[in-house]
C-alpha cells in the first residue's frame, strides 16, 4: 500500500539525466506517502462501468494541430461489493474516435484485472494495472491510451478512498489543504479573441492563455489584441501545442516576451529536452510542458531542464492521482511549479481542483472558458474574481445532475 520500498522501485527507473532517487523519494516525500495513501474498504470490485459523454460545442474550439469537434467526457465509476462508488474521468479529446478505444480498453483490458480484487489501495491497483497494461501499450505503440485508461480507475478509487475516510479528497492528501485557488481562462483564439477576452474579464479572471501557432502575425496579433481588451495587469500567456520548429520559436518567442507573455507551452514540436533548453536559454524565456507525458519516470529529463519552469500533468492522462503526486514530490525537490493541465469534464475538473489544493507548489489551475456543457456540475466552483473554491465534501466533492447530462451520453 505505497511502502517506500515500491516508491523507490519508481525511482530505480528514472533516467540517469533526470532527479536522482533521492529528489523523488527524499525521507520527506516517504513520510508524506505514508500520510497520502488512501485505504479502500476491505471488499472486493464487483464492476468497472464505463459511460461516455458527447457534446458539440458551440463555438469553434481551434488548436494548432486540429480542431475540437466534440467536448468528450469517458467516466468510470468502480463499484464496491458493498454498493459504494466512485468516479473517475479519462482523457478522450482526441482523436475524434479515441472515445471508441477507451471504452474497449476499459471494458476488456482494465475490468477483468480489477473486478473481484481487493486492492487496499488506489496506488497498488495502479501499479497492478500498468504492471499488466503497460507491456501491451509498448507492443500496440500505444502507451498513451492505457495511461488515460488507468487514469480514470485511479482517480475513481481516490474517489472512493476519500468517501470512505469521510474527507474531501484534498484534505485526504494534505493536513491543511488551500480552500480556493487562482485560475487562468485558457483557450483564447484563434478567432474572437477580443470577445473571449471581455469574457474572461467579466469573469473576474486576472491571468489568460492565448493560443498560438497558426502564424507568427496573426499570433502576435491576437495577443496585442488580449493585451488591449484586458490591460496590463492581467497575465497573459501563450500556448503553442508544439507547433514550432527551433527556428520558428526563436523568431516568435522574443516577439511575445517583447509583449508580455509570461511563459510559452509546449514551444516546441516532439517537446526534446535539449531542444527546450537551447530555447530557453537563447530566449529568457520560460517554459512549460508536461500534458502530453505518461508516467511519472517521463517527467526527469524535464526537470533537470533550468528553462522548463511550470510542469504541467494531466490527471487523466499520466496514470491518474497516484502516478501524478509522485510527479509532484519530485517538482516540489526540485523547486518546480506544478501548474495541472486540464481541459476535461466535471469530474476531471474537481479532482484536478482537489489535488491542485493540496500543494503550494501549485500556482495557478486551468480553466477553458469555451462552453462544456459536460463541465456543468462543476462550474460553481468558479468564483467572480479569478478563483475556484475547493469543494470539502467527501471524495472529490461535487454530485453529477443525470437529467442535465442524459442528452449527450452515447449509447454503447
Amino acid at each position: 500500500m505505497g511502502s517506500s520500498g515500491e516508491l523507490h522501485h519508481l525511482a530505480d527507473r528514472v533516467p540517469a539525466q533526470g532527479v536522482t532517487a533521492a529528489a523523488v523519494v527524499g525521507p520527506d516525500s516517504r513520510d508524506r506517502a505514508a500520510r497520502t495513501t488512501g485505504c479502500l474498504p476491505d471488499v472486493p470490485v464487483a464492476e468497472v462501468r464505463c459511460r461516455v459523454f458527447r457534446a458539440r460545442p458551440d463555438e469553434l474550439i481551434a488548436m494548432s494541430f486540429a480542431p475540437l469537434g466534440h467536448r468528450v467526457m469517458v467516466l468510470v465509476e468502480v463499484v464496491l461489493a458493498d454498493g459504494s462508488v466512485g468516479v473517475g474521468e479519462s482523457w478522450a479529446n482526441y482523436p475524434s474516435w479515441a472515445w471508441r478505444e477507451r471504452v474497449a480498453t476499459i471494458d476488456e483490458g482494465v475490468a477483468p484485472l480489477l473486478v473481484g480484487t481487493r486492492p487496499g489501495s488506489p496506488e497498488a491497483a495502479q501499479r497492478a494495472l500498468l504492471g499488466k497494461l503497460g507491456p501491451l501499450g509498448r507492443q500496440w505503440g500505444a502507451p498513451g491510451p492505457i495511461h488515460q485508461a488507468v487514469s480514470a480507475v485511479d482517480i475513481a478509487l481516490w474517489d472512493l478512498a476519500a468517501r470512505h475516510a469521510g474527507r474531501s479528497l484534498a484534505s485526504l492528501l494534505t493536513d491543511a489543504p488551500r480552500t480556493e485557488l487562482p485560475v487562468y481562462g485558457s483557450s483564447l483564439g484563434p478567432d474572437g479573441v477580443a470577445q473571449t477576452a471581455a469574457h474572461c474579464a467579466a469573469l473576474g479572471l486576472t491571468a489568460v492563455k492565448v493560443k498560438v501557432g497558426f502564424g507568427h502575425d496573426r499570433d502576435l496579433a491576437n495577443v496585442r489584441t488580449a493585451r488591449r481588451v484586458l490591460g496590463d495587469r492581467t497575465q497573459i500567456f501563450a500556448d503553442a501545442n508544439q507547433a514550432w520548429a527551433l527556428p520558428e520559436a526563436l523568431r516568435t518567442v522574443p516577439a511575445l516576451a517583447d509583449l508580455g507573455v509570461a511563459w510559452v507551452e509546449e514551444p516546441l514540436a516532439g517537446d526534446r529536452p535539449a531542444d527546450l533548453d537551447e530555447l530557453a536559454a537563447r530566449t529568457g524565456m520560460p517554459l512549460a510542458t508536461g500534458e502530453n507525458l505518461y508516467g511519472a519516470a517521463a517527467f526527469a529529463p524535464y526537470l533537470a531542464v533550468d528553462g522548463v519552469a511550470i510542469l504541467q500533468p494531466d490527471l487523466t492522462k499520466v496514470g491518474g492521482l497516484s502516478e501524478y503526486l509522485t510527479v509532484l514530490r519530485a517538482a516540489e525537490a526540485a523547486g518546480k511549479t506544478v501548474n495541472p493541465h486540464l481541459y476535461n469534464g466535471a469530474i476531471a475538473t474537481a479532482a484536478t481542483v482537489q489535488v491542485a489544493a493540496s500543494s503550494p507548489a501549485t500556482s495557478l489551475v486551468e480553466w477553458d472558458v469555451r462552453s462544456n456543457p459536460l463541465r456543468r456540475a462543476a462550474d460553481a466552483l468558479l468564483t467572480d474574481h479569478g478563483t475556484v473554491v475547493v469543494p470539502n465534501r467527501p471524495g472529490l466533492g461535487i454530485d453529477l445532475d443525470p437529467d442535465q447530462l442524459d442528452p449527450y451520453e452515447e449509447q454503447l
